[in-house]
């Protein structure tokens, strides 16, 4: 998964960080909220892990910011001082899901993260995931539609499933990189483009099987069903 993780502290940051790469998680590291929101405009995260008490504005704003003004349901786990159950309470009424008290235990911090995911993203715990035809078996790594095997390769299954589960979610550029190719893994923009065009033939993503996978321009992509769709609204290319 990738996280995001604001802390004005390098201590507390190295520790979340070690202890989401030991989950498998990749981890986007920000010391001030201004430069979070900034990257939340064109980038997405699975996760947000937030410090309440921040050096530039407070922790309340920004998740109201992200509620309110960019309209994400992203998961966000905040942490406080165990003395301060005014920022837990104020918190979790302004849209944080989760809280937990410093100082932060690396085993308290994988319980609720794991929780956390588990609770926000269901779909990528099961063995078979069924969306209208399309039949994904995540053990086998096999992909059915209508009842045939379809044929692909690892990076394009990736992408298929990734896309699946996070089915009207706009996902970015380097969220999609990251997923498929793994973080560090530097992968030309038109391999993505190149493998979600093959997608779109070789799963037959149109209309009459329920689906269309959008291009946003200069953000990412977003697989949506028709009931969905909002092409009328939404810049494309």
């Amino acid at each position: 998964m990738r996280i995001a993780v604001l802390d004005s502290g390098p201590e507390q940051l190295k520790l979340i960080n070690k202890t989401m790469a030991a989950l498998g998680h990749e981890c986007h590291m920000y010391t001030e909220g201004r430069a979070l929101l900034q990257s939340l405009r064109r980038q997405t995260f699975d996760l947000l892990i937030l410090d309440w008490r921040l050096s530039d504005i407070k922790g309340l704003d920004v998740v109201k910011t992200i509620r309110q003004e960019l309209k994400s349901r992203l998961p966000i786990l905040f942490v406080t001082n165990k003395s301060e159950e005014a920022d837990m309470v104020e918190g979790l009424n302004g849209g944080a899901d989760d809280f937990m008290a410093k100082p932060i235990r690396a085993g308290e911090l994988e319980a609720r993260v794991n929780a956390l995911l588990r609770r926000s993203y269901p779909s990528k715990h099961e063995a078979e995931l069924v969306f209208g035809p399309y039949h994904f078996y995540p053990p086998s790594r096999l992909l059915r539609v209508h009842g045939r095997p379809v044929e692909l390769k690892n990076r394009e299954y990736e992408l298929a499933l990734f896309l699946f589960q996070n089915l009207g979610r706009l996902l970015s550029r380097e969220h999609l990189h990251e997923a498929v190719w793994g973080l560090g893994v530097e992968a030309l923009s038109r391999s993505l483009d190149t493998h979600v065009s093959r997608l779109r033939t070789k799963l037959d993503l149109r209309p009459a099987n329920g689906f269309l996978l959008l291009a946003i321009y200069g953000l990412g992509y977003r697989l949506e069903t028709i009931e969905a769709n909002t092409l009328h609204s939404t810049p494309s290319r």
